[in-house]
C-alpha cells in the first residue's frame, strides 16, 4: 500500500486516488504471482506484465508526464513485484524521449502501443566502454543518403531481444564527444539489429547485449536535432530519476512491513522481538530514513509537475538518498528475519536481490554526488 500521508503535501487528490487504486492491483495481481525460476521465464512474465500494466492503465502517466502519478505507480509496483516495476521503468525510458521530441513520426508509430502495453519499449545507451562516461559511446550512426547506419555494441540493456523496439544513443561525430551523439528509434526487426546473448542478474530481470552490424535506419527514426541527442538522453534522465527513488521507496516500505511483521510475531528468550530495544532502533531507523527517502522523491517529482525547466539537484538528492536508504532498509529486514530472511522463498530476500542494482542504474549513488556537488558549486 502506498501510503500518502506522509508526503500529502504533495500530492493532489487525484494522487491520493491513484495510490488507493494501483496499491490494490498490486496487492491483487502482483503479490501473489511466484518469482520467475530463471531468466527465460522473466523474459514470458515481463511480457504478461506488459500487457497488464496496459490494459489496467497505469502507463498511462508516462504519456501524460504526470511524475507524481509515476512514482506512485512505481513504488506500488516495485513493493509487490520488482520485476512489473521494471517494465514500467523501460517502457518510460524508451517512450519519455519520443514525447520531448519534435520529430513526430516515431511517437505517431510507437507511443500508444507503447502505453497500452502492446509493444515493449528498450532503452540502449549503455556499452562495454561507456557507461557513467556517456559521451565516450563507440556505436556508430553513420549518415548515409536519407538515413544512418548503426554499427557497435549496447551491452547491460534491459528488455534485450524481447523489446519491440530500442531508444539508441550513438554518436554521428565522434570528434564532438557530447555534441555529436545521435537518439534513433530502431524497431526490434530492423536487418542488422541482432540480440547477442542475455545477461542474467540474482533477481529476476530480463537484461541482455544487442549488436548492430550495418543496421539502416531512416533519418525520420532520429529524434534529436544534431547535436542534441545527448542533451535529450540527460533530459530524460533528469525526469525519472525521481521515480527510481520511488521504486526503491516501494521496495523499502515492504521489507519494513516484512520486518515489523516478524518482529512482533516470532518470540525469543520470552518474549517478541519487538520489546528488544536493539530491534526498536532499527525499525526507528529504518521507518526515518523511508519517510525521507518519500519526501525527497516527492518532492523532486512535484517540482517538475510544476514546471521546473530542470531538478537536477532535487532528482539526483531523490534517487541517491532513497536508493542507498533503501538498501539499508531491506539489509536491516534480512537481519531481523534471520534465517528465514535469507531463504530463497523470503519476500526480504527477493528484495535483497533487487534493491542492489536501483544504486547503479540511471546513474550510480557516485554520479548524483557529483551532479549534487555541481549543481552546489555552479
Amino acid at each position: 500500500m502506498v501510503d500518502t500521508s506522509a508526503v500529502r503535501a504533495f500530492l493532489d487528490e487525484k494522487h491520493v486516488a491513484l495510490a488507493e487504486r494501483v496499491s490494490e492491483f498490486a496487492e491483487r495481481v502482483l503479490v501473489p504471482l511466484a518469482e520467475p525460476p530463471d531468466d527465460a521465464a522473466a523474459r514470458l512474465q515481463a511480457r504478461d506484465l506488459l500487457g497488464k500494466l496496459g490494459a489496467a492503465h497505469w502507463l498511462d502517466p508516462i504519456r501524460d508526464q504526470d511524475w507524481r502519478a509515476c512514482c506512485i505507480v512505481r513504488e506500488a509496483l516495485a513493493g509487490a513485484s520488482p520485476l512489473a516495476d521494471a517494465v514500467f521503468a523501460l517502457q518510460a525510458l524508451g517512450v519519455v524521449p519520443m514525447l520531448l521530441s519534435a520529430n513526430e513520426g516515431p511517437r505517431t508509430r510507437w507511443l500508444e502501443p507503447a502505453i497500452q502495453g502492446r509493444a515493449m519499449a528498450s532503452f540502449a545507451m549503455t556499452e562495454p566502454n561507456a557507461g557513467s562516461d556517456v559521451a565516450s559511446l563507440g556505436a556508430r550512426a553513420e549518415p548515409d543518403g536519407d538515413g544512418y547506419v548503426l554499427t557497435g555494441t549496447k551491452t547491460f540493456i534491459s528488455n534485450a531481444g524481447i523489446a519491440d523496439f530500442y531508444t539508441v544513443f550513438a554518436t554521428t561525430a565522434p570528434a564532438k564527444k557530447d555534441k555529436g551523439i545521435g537518439c534513433f528509434v530502431v524497431p526490434a526487426d530492423t536487418q542488422g539489429l541482432s540480440f547477442v546473448r542475455p545477461l542474467i542478474l540474482s533477481a529476476p530481470h530480463p537484461l541482455g547485449e544487442i549488436a548492430f552490424q550495418k543496421a539502416r535506419v531512416p533519418s525520420e527514426s532520429r529524434l534529436d536535432a544534431p547535436g542534441e541527442g545527448f542533451k535529450l538522453g540527460l533530459a530524460t534522465l533528469d525526469r525519472l530519476r525521481a521515480t527510481v527513488g520511488a521504486a526503491a521507496c516501494g521496495m523499502a516500505t515492504r521489507a519494513l512491513s516484512e520486518a515489523i511483521a516478524h518482529a512482533k510475531s516470532r518470540r525469543q528468550f520470552g518474549k517478541p522481538l519487538a520489546e528488544f530495544q536493539l530491534i526498536q532502533e532499527k525499525l526507528a531507523r529504518m521507518a526515518t530514513d523511508l519517510t525521507a527517502a518519500r519526501l525527497l522523491v516527492y518532492r523532486a517529482a512535484w517540482e517538475k509537475d510544476r514546471g521546473a525547466p530542470r531538478v537536477t539537484l532535487e532528482a539526483a538528492m531523490a534517487k541517491a538518498f532513497a536508493t542507498e536508504a533503501a538498501q539499508r532498509i531491506v539489509d536491516d529486514a534480512v537481519q531481523i528475519l534471520g534465517g528465514r530472511g535469507v531463504l530463497a522463498e523470503s519476500v526480504v530476500d527477493r528484495l535483497y536481490r533487487s534493491i542492489r542494482a536501483l544504486r547503479i542504474y540511471e546513474g550510480t549513488t557516485e554520479i548524483q554526488h557529483l551532479i549534487i556537488a555541481g549543481q552546489l558549486v555552479k
